[in-house]
């Protein structure tokens, strides 16, 4: 299952996470600079399991390179597909629970799901001897924040089957319970770490995410993200929307919400929007013309039910997004 993206647009734009995007490749690129030295660098700075216990022959290292290692194995990774992959999950899930939390809370939480995952990792694989590296970890704990934010929202996923490529709009809750379950086979059918791949890490990351989430809730607010929230406002909403029209069994038009916001309404805007119909997507293009009430709405023609050869119109109300509360 590979996630295209989801149907719930962030209200600011996500500096943290586009940081951290940013820093993980900018590390990725200084390891193909080193070419042969790389596997050096990955055993150095990657977790290593058997260096903190001792065993498997390996010496144990000092408390004080515990905190170094615990943080700068997420930012390493083993391959382009590896780190596309972690970093467009990052981009999808990220922008969400970081207008949640706000940035500081947010680059707290990834941090310390980031560590914890490694700790769960280490905690089932003592004599490993194999460097675990990559965020997989930290994105795990965003995905289980996700999980527990954002449970209906939908994300169109990819599934291939065999060589056909099919899209489904799948519940956020399905998406990323599906994909935990295939952490625990995994690592149920495998040491926890088999491939490259660091079973564990996931799951305990997910975890950990859903735990700190509700956490991080209960901290009082300290007003630090309130400035940081005022500057990244958005001043348009998603250009890509979905509508699910209500539609009367004696109408023939069908009804439907569109978001913009008040900076939209007054100088108008272009919107898309995609009505599913079963399997399929139908697109239409949108045009909001300035000085557009909140309330009114807006008629499609044509685009409504057919019957007898008639179509009827898809009436879209027009909504302001609001912001958030103050972080």
């Amino acid at each position: 299952m590979l996630p295209i993206r989801d149907t719930t647009p962030s209200q600011n734009y996500p500096i943290v996470t586009v940081a951290l995007i940013v820093i993980n490749g900018l590390v990725f690129l200084y390891q193909l600079s080193l070419g042969p030295q790389m596997a050096q660098l990955f055993f150095e700075y990657g977790l290593v399991p058997a260096r903190y216990t001792g065993s498997a022959g390996i010496p144990s290292i000092s408390a004080a390179f515990y905190p170094l290692t615990f943080v700068s194995f997420m930012f390493l990774h083993g391959g382009v597909l590896h780190l596309l992959g972690n970093m467009w999950s990052l981009w999808i899930f990220g922008d969400n629970v970081e207008d949640h939390m706000g940035s500081l809370r947010y680059l707290i939480f990834y941090l310390a799901c980031g560590i914890l995952s490694g700790v769960t990792h280490l905690l089932f694989n003592v004599d490993s001897k194999i460097p675990t590296i990559g965020a997989s970890g930290a994105i795990a704990g965003v995905m289980g924040a996700y999980f527990l934010l954002y449970p209906r929202a939908k994300v169109l996923t990819l599934v291939p089957i065999l060589i056909i490529p099919l899209f489904f709009e799948l519940p956020a809750f399905i998406f990323l319970g599906l994909w935990l379950l295939i952490q625990f086979v995994s690592a149920a059918g495998s040491s926890g770490i088999a491939g490259g791949v660091a079973w564990w890490a996931h799951i305990g990351g997910f975890v950990v995410g859903m735990v700190g989430v509700k956490l991080f809730d209960l901290l009082p607010r300290t007003g630090v993200s309130k400035p940081i929230q005022t500057a990244t406002r958005k001043k348009r909403s998603h250009r890509l929307q979905i509508v699910r029209p209500a539609q009367a069994t004696d109408e023939l038009d069908l009804k439907g919400v569109i978001e913009i916001t008040p900076y939209e309404a007054l100088l108008g805007a272009h919107k898309v929007v995609t009505i599913p119909i079963g399997f399929k997507n139908k697109m239409l293009k949108v045009h909001v013309p300035p000085g557009t009430k909140e309330g009114s709405s807006l008629r499609l023609k044509g685009q409504g039910r057919l019957r007898d050869n008639t179509k009827g119109d898809l009436l879209l109300k027009v909504v302001f997004r609001r912001p958030d509360r103050d972080l």
